[in-house]
């Protein structure tokens, strides 16, 4: 009996073994980043949009640990290049079901932050595999690299909001559907995007601008900052203006005042910003080739005076590897919408093609 005994708990101990879990750490080498991620010893922050871990993987499953600031972030799950579901997280630390009865065999996941800082930071603990599943080598890092600077437009704000209420809430962004995201997948390169809505080059209709916070790794941290030797773009896209453009006209508003005091800046105040932003960013990238953008709302409306002021900041810095490009003025209400980003993306994506040498 004890011989029996003995030999079905030996059976039971292997059987289990063979359904357990294999638990795999935040920092493990096999997760490759991408975005400004602060990987720590215990878990992976995230807070700027667009910022995602992948792995490559053999076997049918995989489960997630992860935990909310405010429950408000949005991400994609993408498998084999394709979306196969959009998660919100909670401020409850859970696991998550990635992947689940997948073929056996090879297999590629993505996770992909959608939505913006101001909906607060995500943390990513580890993935826990199934027992069939093993991690494959890290996905390569790519040839291309790409980073965008940019405000409401660039992160996607109310992308897939189609009441034409143009509702900047958490459930209508999404990073992935931007035209920033689609040109770098285009393009196969990695992505960066340090985008805030609301974002100015003078003034913001929050108290920080970008040239304040360009550096950061956590974007709400004044004290963080960004290790840019981890990173070298090979292009860098900057669309800003759009909201300095508006508030620059509003000597009551609140942000106008603790910039400006009671006048507002002159053409040659506006170009001299835009040109101090843009000698920064060249200082920090020495070898890219950057791409002063504005549109495509009405900042690039016929009349608008904003594409001038771009236009004379690039022709002062005198530098052959600047470059300008006005999107066409999208001429209807709210923030461009997944036809409309679309359509920058292929504009851009035009004009990369035709001048960039990567």
């Amino acid at each position: 009996m004890r011989i029996h005994l003995s030999s079905l708990l030996l059976t039971l101990l292997i059987t289990s073994s063979c359904f357990a879990q294999q638990a795999v750490k935040n920092n493990d080498s096999h997760i490759h980043y991408m975005g400004r991620v602060d990987v720590q010893a215990n878990k992976s922050m995230l807070s700027w949009p667009g910022t995602s871990l992948k792995i490559h993987f053999n076997g049918t499953g995989v489960k997630a640990i992860l935990k909310d600031e405010y429950g408000q972030n949005f991400y994609n799950i993408i498998i084999d290049g394709k979306v196969t579901q959009k998660i919100n997280l909670d401020t409850a630390k859970h696991e998550y079901t990635l992947a689940a009865n997948l073929p056996a065999g090879a297999h590629s996941l993505e996770l992909f932050k959608l939505t913006e800082w101001d909906k607060g930071k995500s943390w990513f603990y580890g993935f826990d595999l199934d027992a069939n599943t093993q991690l494959l080598a890290a996905p390569e890092t790519k040839k291309r690299k790409i980073e965008f600077f940019g405000n409401s437009i660039t992160c996607g704000y109310a992308v897939l909001d189609t009441t034409g209420k143009d509702r900047g809430t958490a459930e209508f962004e999404d990073n992935y559907q931007s035209y920033a995201a689609i040109t770098s997948r285009y393009f196969d390169a990695e992505y960066h995007c340090t985008a805030k809505s609301g974002i100015g080059v003078l003034v913001s209709w929050f108290p920080l601008i970008m040239p304040e916070m360009y550096n950061r790794l956590d974007a709400t941290d004044p004290r963080s900052r960004w290790d840019f030797k981890k990173y070298t773009p090979d292009v860098v896209v900057v669309n800003l203006f759009q909201n300095d453009s508006w508030i620059v006209t509003q000597p009551q508003n609140a942000q106008f005042q603790a910039r400006f005091g009671t006048t507002a800046p002159t053409p040659q105040d506006i170009v001299k910003a835009y040109e101090a932003f843009i000698k920064t960013l060249r200082k920090t990238y020495p070898k890219a080739q950057i791409i002063c953008a504005l549109g495509n709302m009405d900042a690039t409306r016929k009349g608008s005076a904003w594409p001038g002021y771009v236009e004379q900041a690039v022709k002062n810095l005198n530098d052959k590897q600047i470059y300008t490009r006005m999107f066409p003025y999208k001429n209807t209400s709210g923030h461009p919408r997944v036809k409309e980003q679309q359509a920058m993306a292929t504009d851009l994506i035009g004009f990369i093609e035709k001048t960039v040498k990567w």
